[in-house]
């Protein structure tokens, strides 16, 4: 058994990431194991001579009072009175990314954070690292729970693990080669400050050895301040100026090699960037800059990231669905050629859109019509016309009327749907708003 679990041990939060948990406390053979969540607890079927309790409700805390040990789930808050009492009175607590890296047998982890771009950058290193014959598994925030990872891993395969601020935020421990991507502001409702959310992502790179790698944005100063932060013996850096990876419009320079935009199948400019961290980070891996850049010219985006989704009555069609934040707009609608109408707007997370507003009015001249939905929809409509805008803006009840009046954009034009917000009111998720507009299109 893991030395680092004293029993009894305790899961505090038990959605997916708590369930896998107590899947690898039964493997580890741990015979004293508590389960804690605010909602009602299912167990599975529990291995003869295993005692689980549960705790739920109110009072699931309660149950910290018989732990010895507690795994926290990335989306319990870990700065709470009561776990800080838990410590104070000897507890030790860990989580699921603390474990798989204090275990894992892996040749190499790779472990990227950021605002925006994380999925992205994880698929095209996993990408990049299977058209190179490496073998390599995703896992943490995006794919599987990480300690599902050591459960097939051998000493040959590379771990990839996508990590948010929530699973950072008590991280004592880095993985080999980290990435930093652009670093704005994110979960304000959850973490007390700015502050306490970057330093959560520090985490990534803080406890790095000498002998690993740190690729990070070189041009946003949150990125590179975070970076700053790693005893990395190498840092690579992406920028627009100059760096180990330089973006010039369409196309990634590194050393000889270049990749244009043009001659991959994803689109989106800012896609450059997660292009050259990717790229960075497999050269630490023993990959070629040349063979990443065959590789990458090959990969496809993932569903509802700026997804092109082809071209009907002339009209070309991009589902933007994943874009919840402003700053993810204001990336998207930047990468568009053509005359565009915008559908933007949906649930309600008290985010600042005048920055978007005033990119939009002053910086998107091809921006042609504007299209709002959802509970967002007033205000976005309010701060657009502050920003002075001139184009047509219209609210709607529902995606499939913003849809169709975007349409009057004609041939030669674009439609896309990039949100700014999150989908919940009209939608359960983004994925189902993606599939909704996909939907649409078809049926064109």
């Amino acid at each position: 058994m893991n030395s680092n679990l004293v029993s009894p041990v305790g899961i505090l939060g038990f959605g997916v990431e708590g369930q896998s948990t107590l899947r690898y406390l039964f493997r580890e053979g741990v015979k004293e194991i508590v389960v804690m969540d605010k909602n009602p607890v299912t167990l599975p079927e529990v291995p003869a001579g295993i005692n689980v309790k549960t705790f739920s409700g109110e009072g699931y805390l309660d149950g910290l009072k018989d732990c010895v040990t507690v795994v926290r789930s990335a989306g319990v808050y870990p700065m709470s009175q009561d776990l800080f009492k838990f410590q104070m009175n000897g507890g030790m607590m860990t989580s699921q990314i603390q474990l798989f890296l204090e275990q894992t047998k892996s040749v190499k982890t790779v472990g990227v954070t950021g605002t925006l771009g994380k999925g992205s950058t994880v698929s095209m290193v996993s990408h990049i690292l299977d058209k190179c014959g490496k073998k390599n598994a995703i896992g943490g925030n995006f794919g599987v729970p990480a300690l599902d990872l050591l459960e097939d891993e051998t000493p040959d395969s590379i771990s990839i693990l996508e990590l948010s601020s929530f699973q950072l935020m008590t991280l004592s421990v880095s993985p080999d080669v980290s990435i930093v991507l652009r670093v704005s502001t994110e979960h304000l409702d959850w973490h007390k400050s700015v502050e306490e959310y970057r330093d959560a992502k520090a985490n990534l790179v803080r406890w790095q050895k000498r002998g690993d790698t740190c690729v990070y944005l070189a041009d946003a100063d949150p990125t590179a301040k975070i970076a700053s932060e790693s005893p990395a013996g190498k840092k690579l850096s992406v920028s627009y100026e100059s760096g180990d990876a330089v973006i010039e419009g369409d196309t990634l320079t590194i050393g000889t090699d270049k990749l244009c935009l043009a001659n991959c199948k994803v689109r989106g400019l800012y896609q450059l960037e997660n292009m050259a961290a990717a790229t960075l980070a497999c050269t630490a891996l023993g990959i070629s800059v040349a063979d990443a850049f065959k590789a990458l010219e090959t990969y496809e985006t993932l569903p509802f990231r700026m997804e092109f989704k082809g071209e009907k009555n002339g009209i070309e069609f991009y589902n933007d669905s994943y874009a919840t934040r402003p700053d993810a707009t204001i990336a998207a609608t930047g990468s568009m050629k053509r005359p565009f109408a915008l559908i933007l707007g949906g649930s309600e997370k008290n985010a600042d859109f005048t920055e978007l507003s005033k990119i939009l009015v002053n910086e998107r001249p091809n921006l042609k019509q504007v299209a709002l939905i959802g509970a967002t929809a007033e205000r976005m409509l309010q701060s657009l016309k502050e920003a002075g805008l001139k184009v047509p803006a219209t609210i709607y009840p529902t995606l499939e009327e913003a849809f169709a009046a975007s349409l009057s954009i004609g041939q030669g034009g674009t439609v896309i749907m990039s949100p700014a917000c999150a989908s919940f009111g009209l939608f359960k998720n983004y994925k189902v708003r993606g599939q909704v507009f996909d939907k649409l299109v078809e049926e064109l």
